[in-house]
């Protein structure tokens, strides 16, 4: 079972939203979290997590911007030092970081209560 998605627009080619070593920064700290605390092993509690490095996102602004699915937040300004605590907070413990959040994308099926 997938628990959670996590989409990092890291290290985008027109560089609109963030400087892009600073994403490829905070590309390396999530990918080396997430192995590091067996969250993308096949047998946790709860499900795995996937990631992927992105491009674009198509929000441009406030970036890096991780967007966390199936909840459809959107975190702005994401550095390696805010990583950890996404990751343990949100990810693991299920509270999200409002003063983080710069938008939130539900999915339409989740929206309608489907």
């Amino acid at each position: 079972m997938i628990a959670h998605h996590l989409l990092l627009c890291a290290t985008p080619a027109k560089a609109l939203c963030c400087d892009p070593a600073q994403g490829a920064a905070s590309w390396e700290t999530l990918k080396r979290l997430v192995r590091e605390w067996g969250l993308e092993d096949p047998g946790r509690d709860g499900g795995i997590v996937l990631r992927t490095k992105a491009d674009c996102l198509r929000i441009c602004a406030d970036g890096p911007v991780l967007l966390i699915w199936p909840e459809g937040i959107v975190y702005g300004g994401v550095t390696p030092e805010r990583v950890e605590r996404i990751l343990r907070e949100h990810v693991m413990d299920g509270a999200p970081i409002e003063e983080w959040i710069v938008r939130r994308m539900p999915l339409a099926a989740a929206a309608s209560g489907r």
